[in-house]
């Protein structure tokens, strides 16, 4: 259904809930202005419903988390049946048997699946925790603490997944406190270039028949580098950032960290939690380069609504965690959580389904062309894969313009259209709606940007 919105946006509803929120959250987690936010109160398929009754199209998933849709019937069944049972188990001591099912599952999924055996899983509450569970194994397994990771991750905010994160504005106010066990080096990003590309691309004698293997030898000469003087026992790696503003990176890219890893007999670590189950048209965006890493990490789109992620590894990787004495080393109070698991489980039977890739790839398709046909000076990007799309938005001297994408933004708000901005910048309108997202849905967002660029951004010349 397309949006039905009645202005003003935010309606009265909402207005006074962010002022009651406002006296009682602390004022650096919820953004509020005289625009933001909407309150949400109920939600189906591409729609949500604030609590004034406007209806909005969610080209978030929020978060990435819906991807399947909002109350998607399988999964509301099997949280339903679940809670009919038992709603809490005790996940390190006397689990339930949705954890046994969700793990078998994630082996088949992965690891059994690419042909190296059995895998073996960390369940985890958030993003994060399954990022410092998959650092601790890396450590535990080579015993080497040093990671290498790469400008422009977003990998979470514990203090573990700040010490990776390349997004300085998250890490600079707690950087007294941090580990300094990991070292950054520039991800490939060819709309803006980290690299000094020259003229002709030639190295010491070396000829390079485009920019992006000019990139990937540059980026090469620095990992070895790094590798010769830290202790470095993994790296870790978006196979496509996400929060840094749907960056895709050349396609040879994690063909040369894979390589890598295994000459120097470290561990490659991926973080999918945001690029995994099929965002990108791929039930695991790794498979567009046939790469496959020692660790992956999962979670959003994974139970389509509950608090779950995972640490899956290879089982000899994952082994060098020593057996249980009765007090597990890494655990949680919610491990395992029977509804999350039986969430989980109806959510990837539903991404086993070639079919569900193959709409994201068709739709992602039909999006991708959409956003190219719009042209527009403030436009200086359009880029992604699957539906996990992105606008990078530019002033008249390229820089990039995040208050035109914040603008925008509410500008759609009051269309009835959330979206989210992305990039350490904030210039990047992002696009990751629920696969069921239509084609006329997809044109009303697109009209929609045209509109506010035609009739309020203006010329750039």
């Amino acid at each position: 259904m397309l949006p039905q919105v009645t202005l003003p946006i935010p309606g009265q509803k909402s207005q006074a809930l962010a002022r009651r929120l406002h006296a009682v959250e602390s004022q650096n987690i919820t953004y509020l202005d005289a625009e933001f936010p909407i309150f949400w109160k109920r939600a189906g398929g591409v729609n949500v419903w604030d609590v004034d009754d406007n209806r909005f199209l969610d080209f978030t998933s929020a978060f990435g988390v819906m991807s399947l849709g909002h109350d998607s019937p399988p999964i509301r069944h099997a949280l339903e049946q679940q809670a009919s049972e038992l709603w809490h188990a005790m996940g390190d001591v006397h689990p339930s048997e949705r954890k046994v099912e969700l793990c078998e599952m994630l082996s088949k999924l992965t690891f059994e699946r690419w042909g190296l055996g059995r895998a073996k899983t960390i369940l985890c509450n958030s993003g994060s925790e399954s990022i410092e569970a998959a650092l601790k194994t890396a450590l535990l397994y080579n015993g080497k603490p040093g990671v290498l990771s790469f400008t422009g991750g977003y990998h979470g905010l514990g203090y573990g997944a700040l010490e990776i994160g390349g997004i300085p504005y998250f890490r600079k106010p707690f950087a007294r406190q941090l580990g300094r066990f990991s070292m950054q080096l520039p991800y490939p990003f060819c709309y803006r270039c980290p690299f000094e590309v020259p003229d002709t691309f030639r190295l010491e004698g070396e000829h390079f028949p485009n920019c992006s293997n000019f990139c990937l030898k540059n980026l090469e000469n620095q990992i070895e580098e790094a590798i010769a003087t830290r202790n470095i026992g993994c790296i870790l790696v978006e196979p496509i950032q996400a929060r840094g503003g749907e960056v895709a990176p050349p396609l040879d890219f994690l063909v040369l960290l894979r390589r890598i890893c295994n000459t120097h007999k470290i561990l490659l670590i991926l973080d999918e939690i945001y690029t995994g189950f099929n965002r990108t048209g791929r039930l695991f965006a790794c498979e567009h380069n046939k790469v496959v890493p020692d660790m992956i990490c999962l979670g959003k789109a994974l139970t389509n609504g509950f608090p779950l992620s995972v640490c899956v590894g290879r089982s000899d990787i994952m082994d060098a965690w020593p057996p249980s004495t009765g007090e597990a080393l890494h655990t949680s109070t919610f491990l395992g959580n029977p509804l999350g698991c039986a969430m989980a489980i109806a959510s990837l039977r539903q991404h086993s389904d070639p079919q569900t890739a193959a709409n994201v790839r068709k739709m992602g398709l039909l999006l991708r062309g959409a956003l190219k046909e719009s042209q527009h000076p403030a436009i200086g990007d359009v880029r992604g894969i699957g539906l996990m799309l992105g606008i990078e938005f530019i002033n008249a001297q390229k820089a990039p313009d995040a208050n035109l994408t914040n603008q925008l933004m509410k500008f759609a708000l009051r269309k009835g259209l959330i979206f989210l901005a992305g990039s350490p910048a904030g210039n990047v309108l992002s696009f990751a709606p629920p696969f069921e997202i239509s084609a006329k849905e997809i044109h009303f967002a697109v009209n929609c940007i045209q509109e506010y660029l035609i009739s309020f951004a203006g010329s750039l010349s």
